[in-house]
């Protein structure tokens, strides 16, 4: 995708630093976050200076690759089995984060030495980059079939390029849609707390001249029900083997609405965000944030500034659920890179 005029992919890997978008700067100000090391770069995934599924796991798979270079050839093992640990444990709902980290850690197990190790840890973090944005391509490739001229589209969150390496699932169809000249209009829900639709999506696609408004979260099935949506499409950060699908906190409601009204309901994932050891939905661990996100608000002042503002009383607390759990009975196909499933046939994808 184009910024300004250049093409950036949202994170990529230089010698042993990894360049990122800051995504909680946009859509004010564009600035590239350069992570030094693996502690870094893991800081970076906390702390959501890069987030979104795909995104994620190609910024875990350069933290390890980075903790390999690091590590010295004395306790070559445990520096990097820390490291491991540290980016594990930073964003645990990400299931592209677990397949990153299993990839660099296998390719790692496989060399023989340090040095053969250093050499293939960044060659397979490469890949695993490589692969995410050609399934975001193709993923756009395939759910543009589902998209008619003159399509209404509501989409929640942000699953576009910033949240992969390139492309994204759930607007990667809109951006080949559009490509094909048809006429879209995307609904964008602001995506409360952290607002990544409102910021993000917002973002984006005015960037590629797509037609959007953002509404409230709590408008989406105001205008479901007044015939407005065609269809739906979200992304996900974990899709379990029955079907169930993590995404962001409200997309379940989401599904609920669109069900109710008739409209279609998709997620756009590629297979690496498929947990084939995760049974049902039940089993996907939620992450909780802090209460911080749904008790301040940032944004930009009359004067330019970014600034912080409490918008709840100070004596109370607030619960931060990341993400929901969307049954798959509400979700009419699974646009993947290998093909558009329903979800009771998602094993067909397997190997």
């Amino acid at each position: 995708m184009l910024v300004n005029g250049k093409h950036y992919r949202t994170v990529w890997m230089e010698g042993k630093s990894v360049h990122m978008i800051n995504q909680p700067l946009l859509p004010h100000q564009f600035v590239i976050y350069t992570a030094g090391d693996h502690r870094q770069t893991a800081e970076a995934i906390r702390t959501m200076i890069i987030r979104g599924a795909g995104a994620i796991g190609v910024a875990a798979g350069y933290a390890l690759a980075q903790a390999v270079l690091e590590a010295p050839d004395a306790g070559f093992e445990g520096y990097i089995s820390d490291a491991f640990k540290t980016i594990s444990s930073t964003r645990p709902t990400a299931q592209n984060l677990f397949y990153a980290l299993d990839r660099v850690s296998k390719a790692v197990k496989a060399a023989a030495g340090p040095d053969k190790a250093r050499q293939l840890a960044v060659n397979e973090a490469e890949s695993i980059a490589d692969e995410d944005v050609a399934s975001g391509k193709r993923i756009g490739e395939l759910g543009n079939s589902l998209i008619k001229d003159g399509y209404r589209i509501m989409t929640h969150c942000n699953a576009g390029w910033l949240a992969f390496a390139d492309w994204g699932s759930a607007l990667a169809p809109v951006y080949f849609a559009a490509r094909d000249n048809k006429k879209v209009f995307v609904w964008v829900d602001e995506t409360r707390p952290r607002l990544q639709g409102a910021n993000l999506t917002a973002w984006e696609l005015s960037s590629e001249n797509i037609p959007l408004a953002v509404i409230s979260d709590n408008a989406a099935g105001y205008y479901m029900r007044r015939g407005e949506v065609d269809l739906m499409i979200v992304g996900s950060d974990r899709i379990a083997v029955n079907g169930d699908v993590a995404n962001k906190i409200g997309t379940y409601e989401k599904a609920v609405l669109a069900h109710e009204n008739g409209i279609p309901f998709y997620v756009a994932a590629p297979t690496s965000t498929i947990d084939w050891n995760c049974q049902s939905g039940v089993d996907i661990p939620i992450e909780e944030r802090s209460g911080e996100e749904v008790l301040f608000i940032t944004g930009m002042d009359n004067d330019g500034t970014l600034r912080k503002v409490r918008i709840a009383p100070d004596c109370v607390k607030a619960r931060n659920p990341a993400f929901d759990v969307t049954p798959a009975e509400y979700i009419k196909a699974i646009i993947t890179e290998k093909g558009i499933v329903e979800p009771k046939n998602l094993c067909s994808l397997r190997n």
